[in-house]
C-alpha cells in the first residue's frame, strides 16, 4: 500500500475531527486518517502539490484541479511543503514524515502556514499538531531510555 498527499493534507490530517464537505469525503478521509494514526501501520506516502487521495472523494474535485480552491490550496501545499522542507514527489516511509511533521511544525505555525484555510478557526488543527508532536518527544525519550 502506498497513500499520495498533497502538502497540506500532511497537516490536514492530524486536526481530522469527521467534518468535510460530503459524507463521501469524510469516509474517505477517515479511512486515510485511520491508516496514518495506526502506529502499527507504515507504508510509503508520495508528498505532491495537487490532487491526492484526500481529495478523491471531495464534491470539488475536478480533471485535475480542485474547482472551488485550486490556486488556494496549492499556494498552502507550497508553503507546507517548503516549511517542512519537502518537495513534489518526494517519497517518505510514514514514520519518517510523521516524524519530521513532528520536529518542524509547532501549533503556532499554522497561523501563517495555514492561513484563509477555513478549517482553521475550529482549533482542531493546532490540537492535532500539538498531539503528534507529544506522541514524538515521548516515543524519543522512549528511545533515549531504551539505549
Amino acid at each position: 500500500m502506498q497513500r499520495i498527499l498533497r502538502g497540506h493534507h500532511i497537516l490536514c490530517v492530524h486536526g481530522f475531527q469527521g467534518m468535510g464537505y460530503s459524507p463521501e469525503f469524510v469516509k474517505n478521509m477517515t479511512e486515510i486518517v485511520e491508516e496514518i494514526r495506526n502506529n502499527q501501520m507504515n507504508f510509503p506516502i508520495q508528498v505532491i502539490s495537487g490532487l491526492d487521495d484526500v481529495c478523491d472523494k471531495c464534491p470539488n474535485k475536478g480533471d485535475g484541479f480542485c474547482k472551488a480552491f485550486d490556486d488556494h490550496v496549492k499556494e498552502l501545499d507550497q508553503r507546507i511543503m517548503e516549511h517542512i522542507g519537502l518537495t513534489h514527489g518526494d517519497l517518505f516511509d510514514k514514520a519518517k514524515l510523521l516524524r519530521l511533521t513532528a520536529e518542524k511544525v509547532e501549533p503556532d505555525d499554522l497561523d501563517v502556514l495555514c492561513a484563509g484555510c477555513s478549517w482553521l478557526s475550529y482549533g482542531v488543527c493546532k490540537e492535532g499538531i500539538k498531539k503528534l508532536k507529544k506522541e514524538y518527544k515521548e516515543k524519543a525519550s522512549q528511545e533515549e531510555e531504551q539505549s
